[in-house]
């Protein structure tokens, strides 16, 4: 992999770590909440897009 670059055993080590801070039912729960933000951040941001610009 790269040189001093993330080694898939440093991802383990991060998962495990997660695991004990949080604990496993609420990991679900935090990842639903997250992927529910990216979808509401993702549709005000096409919003914002598609909105026509005000003419003064």
């Amino acid at each position: 992999m790269l040189r001093n670059g993330l080694e898939p055993w440093h991802v383990a080590i991060v998962v495990l770590v997660c695991l004990m801070l949080f604990g496993s039912k609420k990991l679900p729960e935090m990842a639903r909440g997250l992927g529910r933000s990216a979808r509401i951040l993702k549709a005000e941001a096409r919003a914002l897009r598609e909105e026509a610009p005000v003419e003064r």
